[in-house]
């Protein structure tokens, strides 16, 4: 298949371009691991863009799904299904996690990815579905990347070329390096290649969702929280649980919650606008889904 991007130099293959980032660091991949990549695998459609981009470029890689404790019941029937499929499972579940960190995940507070989504991959070269076009924070991300270990270091971006091979190499031991294979796509392109190949997606586009991700995430319009938990009425009933579970700890750890009850009026705030800041209000910023 070949998708076609114009441009002022000239036509381009972005397939052609992903499958050759693929096999041209396909060698350090297995410098840091026998099992070469480890393909980052949400269960949403850039996922599968990236899957399938591995078996055509017949690159050695494995992948990788993070079960959250709070995906859709949709997304977790699909993921279970796709061939080869690891599933890690988290030490915590998101409702002992609430209890623990003492507040809902907010947009500002993201404790939820960082604890349950973003777990795994460390040392490894790992694959992701990241797309320039899918924010303004994902609009600064390069094709090849740098990630150092320590929470404070910062990503080191680097250009998509020959001469970068030698600087990964030098990096492999102390850094999780990312390949975004598909980072120029955009959404027609992704539909397209889908299409094309015969992938059906998760069933949840076809309920007219956008984005994949976590049911009630603090990242998506209130719009959308409330069709979450209008289609998984069993999670709402269970955040609920997590807040009261959270004020009680809270109170007998001398913590006093003076703006909520019970976990009703927790859950209540949690999914209205007060709960988003106003400099951030009505943004929608999915920063590592899909």
């Amino acid at each position: 298949m070949e998708l076609k991007r114009y441009t002022i130099d000239g036509t381009i293959d972005l397939v052609k371009i992903a499958i050759k980032r693929l096999r041209t660091y396909e060698g350090i991949a297995l410098s840091m691991s026998p099992q070469g990549y480890y393909v980052a695998y949400s269960g949403g459609k850039d996922s599968d863009c990236i899957r399938i981009l591995c078996e055509l470029a017949n690159v050695k890689h494995e992948l990788w799904h993070n079960h959250t404790t709070v995906d859709a019941p949709e997304t977790v029937r699909y993921v279970r299904n796709i061939p080869n499929i690891n599933i890690s499972y988290p030490n915590i579940s998101m409702w002992r996690l609430i209890v623990r960190k003492g507040m809902p995940p907010t947009q500002i507070v993201r404790y939820c990815c960082r604890d349950l989504k973003e777990r795994n991959g460390d040392g490894r070269f790992v694959v992701t579905g990241v797309r320039k076009s899918e924010s303004v924070n994902r609009a600064a991300r390069e094709p090849v990347e740098i990630k150092g270990k320590t929470k404070k270091s910062k990503k080191m971006f680097v250009h998509d070329n020959d001469e970068t091979k030698t600087s990964l190499y030098n990096c492999m031991a102390k850094s999780t390096l990312i390949l975004n294979p598909i980072i120029e796509w955009d959404d027609n392109d992704v539909w397209d290649f889908l299409r094309y190949c015969g992938c059906k997606s998760n069933p949840l586009y076809q309920c007219g969702y956008k984005r994949i991700g976590c049911v009630g995430c603090p990242m998506a319009t209130v719009k959308r929280r409330h069709i979450d938990f209008e289609n998984n009425p069993k999670y709402k009933d269970m955040y609920i649980r997590a807040f009261d579970k959270m004020l009680k700890h809270g109170v007998e750890s001398g913590k006093q919650y003076h703006d909520w009850a019970d976990g009703n009026q927790v859950f209540d705030w949690w999914i209205s606008k007060k709960a988003i800041p106003k400099e951030i209000e009505g943004q929608l910023n999915f920063d590592d889904y899909d």
